[in-house]
């Protein structure tokens, strides 16, 4: 795992490093262990003009990715999404999340598109478990967009400071922040 770790940050370097984004965002979001921030990250250090553009990248081609975990969960979970969740250590949960997984609605997208709660666990079961694509593509759009923009913004204001923020803390960051967003939305709804 380190050494796919390592290799993954050594292609912010390469000279194709947004199709390399492009690759690490889209198969992230299916199949991939490695999050596409480990290689956004250093692309928008060396880049910060570009911060924008290189999240929109990430976030477009992690849907897209995402598309492909829906459809693993819905015409082959069997065959390829039980074994992708066996491997993660989430098929022994797979059957009791699926009882409750939809009645959650659009929560478990937001959740996972914005937490380090792998993705692509979430893909494969909004897939096996039917919820609406509609519902699916549109969350998926707006946690991974405000995941890999939030990052852009912080690179592109603070520089390489930041980064070692976000490297050791982004999970913490974010779960806090979608605690929040959950604490407000309970809030309103017993007001």
């Amino acid at each position: 795992m380190k050494r796919l770790y390592h290799w993954t940050l050594s292609l912010a370097d390469h000279p194709y490093a947004m199709w390399a984004l492009v690759v690490v965002a889209f198969a992230e979001s299916s199949f991939f262990p490695i999050p596409p921030d480990l290689l956004m990250i250093p692309m928008i250090i060396a880049r910060p003009n570009k911060a924008f553009f290189i999240a929109g990248i990430a976030m477009a081609a992690s849907v897209i990715g995402g598309l492909l975990g829906y459809a693993i969960g819905a015409l082959a979970f069997e065959q390829i999404g039980r074994p992708i969740l066996e491997i993660l250590g989430k098929g022994d949960a797979a059957l009791e999340f699926n009882t409750r997984f939809n009645d959650m609605g659009f929560w478990p997208v937001l959740v996972a598109g914005l937490t380090p709660f792998p993705y692509k666990v979430i893909t494969i079961m909004s897939g096996w478990t039917g919820m609406p694509l509609g519902t699916f593509i549109v969350t998926s759009i707006i946690a991974r967009g405000a995941r890999f923009f939030i990052v852009a913004a912080l690179l592109w204001k603070f520089g390489d400071p930041i980064r070692h923020f976000i490297e050791k803390r982004l999970g913490l960051v974010l779960t806090i922040f979608v605690a929040v967003l959950l604490g407000g939305f309970a809030l309103v709804r017993f007001l």
